[in-house]
């Protein structure tokens, strides 16, 4: 099998490469390179000849799918501009580049597996949430990966039959890492200032998924010969970890003995840099919500999350300790998605579409 990866040099591909390669699938894999320096353990070993390609998924044609069995879409913005940055400038291309390489997928006879994410639930109550829940994105991230699901939708039939993951929030070791996810955060926060800083009250919750079970889940879904002729969508995770950021926020504390939790809105300067404030949040968080994942369990062969917070939670902070995460570190905006772009753009190395100015 042959599999080709957009966003290959990001959080989620860098993990996804070496566990496939590990399994001795074959792969392309491509990157713009936006977030290629976040290394903070060692990089992903691709081998000789598979070395990431430099290359913006706006740019791929048919000749780079061409012998490809499976596209796995990995590539995309995994934040939300504000600010300088406006939503439709991310955004729309995003949307557009994924609908064009699903396009192509289907002309050529290529299954196609498409990143989504739990958020696009944003508000919930108690109850849990499940594929057949109303939607209710809160942002423009959200929002764009509930509108590429929609654009599957209308391409599927008898010939092309895509699946959408909806990942919980992703957390966990990888070869790039990102600290702009909330137990990851969170984790990097208590090793490396000693410290837990909330940026709303904490009352929200969320799902959690290790960064392992989402690529195992990918893995299974590539063996998966699903042909049903629509879009196959799934929640990726296990009910287990349905936690409020403050349960997650002490679970970790529990984890790096003696560190201290904070809020943030009660004293600003914790953030001078910017870095831990979520510019969508003041005080409280709006988006919280619980997930059902029943459907994932009874439909992809062989799948169950391995991991849970509770020992997820120490394996990260034992990484991060392993790999010398200091505070200098931690505050290295190359780690942060959002402000890594804007750094990009203020220093002259991306235009404003997320195009690179200097020669590839």
């Amino acid at each position: 099998m042959r599999v080709f990866i957009t966003g290959a040099q990001g959080y989620l591909g860098s993990a996804l490469c070496k566990k496939l390669l590990t399994h001795k699938y074959k792969i392309t894999a491509i990157d713009a390179r936006f977030f290629s320096d976040a290394v903070l353990g060692e990089p992903s070993q691709l081998g000789e000849d598979e070395k990431v390609r430099w290359l913006d998924a706006r740019d791929i044609k048919k000749e780079d799918l061409s012998n490809h069995d499976i596209v796995v879409h990995l590539a995309g913005i995994s934040n939300d501009p504000m600010g300088k940055m406006q939503e439709k400038d991310v955004y729309e291309p995003t949307r557009e580049y994924a609908v064009n390489l699903a396009r192509m997928c289907k002309e050529m006879g290529i299954r196609f597996i498409f990143a989504s994410s739990c958020s696009v639930y944003g508000i919930g109550g108690s109850e849990l949430l499940n594929e057949d829940s109303q939607p209710a994105p809160q942002t423009g991230y959200s929002l764009n990966k509930l509108q590429i699901e929609e654009d599957l939708k209308a391409l599927s039939d008898a010939s092309f039959s895509p699946i959408a993951l909806r990942f919980a929030t992703v957390y966990g070791p990888s070869p790039r890492i990102r600290f702009d996810v909330v137990v990851n955060m969170l984790a990097g926060m208590a090793v490396s200032q000693g410290q837990i800083i909330l940026n709303s009250d904490g009352r929200s919750w969320r799902p959690s998924l290790h960064i392992l079970d989402l690529c195992e889940s990918i893995r299974r879904c590539l063996e998966w010969n699903y042909s049903g002729g629509e879009l196959m969508i799934l929640n990726v995770g296990d009910e287990k970890d349905n936690w409020s950021i403050l349960d997650i926020a002490q679970e970790v504390r529990k984890a790096v003995p003696g560190s201290e939790l904070n809020f943030l809105k009660e004293n600003p300067e914790l953030d001078k840099k910017g870095l831990i404030r979520d510019r969508k949040v003041q005080g409280c968080d709006n988006r919280t919500y619980r997930v059902s994942f029943a459907k994932i369990r009874n439909l992809l062969p062989g799948f169950r999350c391995q991991w849970t917070l509770r020992n997820g939670i120490p394996n990260l902070v034992s990484w991060l300790i392993k790999n010398k995460l200091t505070e200098e570190k931690f505050l290295s905006r190359k780690y942060y998605r959002l402000q890594q772009l804007e750094d990009l753009i203020k220093n002259g190395e991306l235009t404003k579409d997320l195009r690179w100015k200097r020669p590839s």
